[in-house]
């Protein structure tokens, strides 16, 4: 969604990891699970936010404002942990444990209903929702969308602190799946993910993209490591091909827009 609003986020890596941090710390302290559960969210919403607001209302791009977050906030991680990691192994058992990543009918993990899920509510928002209007008009021209009466600056704002929202959600996901809470939780996601969303159709120019794009774009990527050892390939091939992807992708949506443009 923030691609396709003419912007991009960088930093919900470190978004992953500070809402793991918050769920891990209410949770040790109240010993309330649903309380960790929502100030999770809340933060990761709150964090992705404050990436909007520097965005929108300081002017800087969002390449590099998010870049600077995602150091900032994966330095209050590593300086409030002192790098030490935690157990989450008190969750497991828990209804929550048992609905966000057990294993429905004994094989299916349910991170893969989580994402069926997810992809329902964001292609609802963009389909079925005037939010989703303004976002496509947003990243498409903003100034016809201010002419349209469009609110471009909440528009802009909204959709980084729903990325943070679902990075402190996929964060703890990640995190409940290995019963441990790791500081550099997030790290090594950006590649794959940007890979995921350009391979999916989205336009890094903004107004252009799909949810089911991206949807399929990510069972393409995740399945890209593991063919690549399957043919004998090494796992470093992987970054190569991410890459390729990636600049292709872009390549190809800048070739598109230049003919149009004519």
């Amino acid at each position: 969604m923030v691609v396709i609003a003419g912007e991009i986020d960088l930093s919900f890596g470190s978004i992953m990891a500070v809402g793991t941090l918050v769920f891990v710390n209410v949770f040790q302290t109240t010993g309330n699970l649903a309380l960790a559960f929502v100030s999770c969210l809340v933060a990761g919403f709150l964090v992705g936010l404050l990436n909007g607001i520097i965005v929108v209302r300081l002017g800087i791009p969002s390449l590099v404002a998010t870049i600077g977050t995602q150091f900032f906030w994966r330095g209050v991680v590593l300086v409030v942990t002192g790098g030490h990691p935690a157990s989450l192994v008190p969750v497991k058992g828990t209804i929550l444990y048992q609905a966000l990543v057990s294993r429905v009918a004994g094989y299916v993990p349910a991170q893969m209903l989580w994402a069926v899920i997810v992809a329902a509510l964001v292609w609802a928002f963009l389909n079925r929702h005037k939010f989703g209007a303004h976002v496509y008009l947003t990243g498409d021209n903003e100034n016809s969308a201010r002419l349209m009466g469009v609110n471009v600056d909440r528009t802009r704002m909204m959709v980084f602190a729903i990325v943070g929202l679902a990075a402190a959600f996929a964060g703890l996901l990640a995190s409940l799946e290995v019963n441990y809470f790791w500081v550099n939780l997030g790290e090594g996601y950006l590649m794959r993910t940007l890979a995921s969303v350009f391979l999916g159709g989205t336009s890094v120019f903004g107004g252009t993209g799909t949810i089911l794009g991206t949807f399929v774009g990510c069972f393409i990527i995740g399945a890209i490591e593991a063919g690549t050892v399957a043919i004998g390939l090494s796992g470093f091939w992987t970054q190569l091909i991410y890459g390729l992807i990636i600049v292709l992708s872009v390549s190809m949506h800048a070739a598109v827009n230049r003919r149009l443009a004519r």
